[in-house]
């Protein structure tokens, strides 16, 4: 278990704490459990509320024209860049999740009803850690341009049934009452120098909560759009090991229609 690691830059948003430790004193009674519970050997997560997002992703209450350069999934706005290919991920009958292709990289996009008051990353973070380990894989927690992720090297099966591994990229981030998770694959996980446009179609994606009651950690299902065309032959299923829910290829998702987008 660990808590959130503070970027040695970032500064405590203002008033950003009036809710979660409305004195000194609590502040100082955190970091008092937190040092007892490392003096016992044991680590101890602390839970915070969202860190600022002053580069997105966004909320759908903090943009004026979401729809503007983007594609609406209902629960997700998700930016169109030229060339791009963009699938949606279906979990039973539903969308939860969509893809967007670049070239030789990937990124997958899903969103989660959170707490109010608390971000989840941090504990995701660990799930995905511990599913991916338990497979054998390997993981390092980095600090990257949106934060603290996870790169990691997941066993796969290889299409001559052979054992390899894939290199991908967990990226996320708390907004209010929701998560964004993000998988990159491809060179932009191998090489994240080249993830830039990547990332950037994550921060830029506007997320639709709703008000409808929603358990935390619930995915936010997704809807094609209206004016999708499908790609022929674009319908596959796939067979992947079940795991967190939150630990993309490790879920049991089937790909869904393919859809072609130039913007």
């Amino acid at each position: 278990m660990f808590g959130r690691r503070r970027k040695k830059s970032e500064e405590p948003e203002p008033g950003a704490s009036d809710e979660f430790e409305t004195a000194q004193g609590a502040e100082d009674s955190t970091e008092d459990s937190a040092k007892a519970a490392a003096d016992s050997g044991e680590e101890k997560r602390v839970k915070l509320p969202p860190a600022p997002r002053p580069d997105g992703p966004w909320d759908l209450t903090e943009v004026t024209e979401p729809s503007t350069g983007r594609v609406n999934l209902g629960g997700l706005y998700v930016p169109g860049v030229e060339g791009m290919e963009l699938r949606v991920e279906v979990a039973g009958d539903a969308i939860v999740a969509a893809t967007i292709v670049l070239q030789d990289s990937a990124v997958q996009l899903q969103a989660f009803a959170a707490p109010k008051r608390e971000g989840i990353w941090d504990e995701v973070r660990e799930e995905i850690a511990s599913g991916i380990t338990q497979q054998g894989g390997v993981i390092d927690e980095t600090e990257g341009p949106l934060g603290w992720e996870l790169r990691a090297q997941v066993p796969v099966q290889l299409p001559d049934g052979t054992n390899g591994v894939q290199v991908v990229r967990f990226i996320g981030v708390d907004g209010p009452r929701w998560f964004l998770r993000g998988v990159i694959s491809g060179q932009g996980a191998v090489n994240p120098k080249t993830a830039g446009l990547l990332e950037q179609i994550f921060r830029d994606t506007v997320i639709v909560r709703g008000e409808a009651p929603m358990a935390p950690r619930d995915p936010i299902v997704l809807k094609l759009p209206d004016d999708a065309q499908m790609v022929p032959d674009g319908v596959q299923q796939e067979t992947v090991e079940e795991g967190s829910r939150f630990a993309g290829g490790l879920d049991k998702l089937q790909r869904g229609p393919e859809i072609s987008e130039v913007r």
